[in-house]
């Protein structure tokens, strides 16, 4: 009975190590947005959206109805609104104009508004 029960362990180890290695390689494949892409995205908005909405990830928007980028993930799926982008943005907070966005500028929009989501702290070790 210890012999198997010794074999049992060593198979849940392999195991688990096998799921450690495949997490980490799939983590290392996921691409980032590149830098640049990130920089373009806040020129971008920089441009066309900072007269109204908070781009970083401090401060008050000037405009009290348009949200501040960093919580947009909390009001919508960030990847939603790349078509909105690129369509155009026809509903926003009331004095919003209407926007249009290459789908290349779009996608370092998105990128960089992912850059400014407040990260979610790590769960606490040992909690519960």
């Amino acid at each position: 009975a210890g012999r198997r029960m010794a074999v049992e362990g060593e198979r849940a180890q392999a195991r688990f190590m096998s799921l450690v290695v495949a997490l980490v390689l799939m983590a290392a494949a996921a691409p980032a947005p590149a830098p640049d892409a990130v920089r373009e995205g806040r020129a971008l908005v920089q441009t066309n959206c900072a007269a109204c909405h908070a781009i970083g990830r401090k401060g008050a928007s000037p405009n009290r109805e348009a949200p501040p980028f960093r919580r947009l993930s909390a009001r919508y799926p960030i990847e939603q609104l790349q078509e909105s982008l690129v369509e155009g943005i026809l509903v926003g907070h009331p004095a919003m104009p209407d926007f249009e966005f290459s789908a290349d500028e779009a996608d370092r929009i998105i990128a960089y508004i992912r850059s400014v989501q407040p990260r979610r702290p790590a769960p606490a070790q040992g909690s519960r």
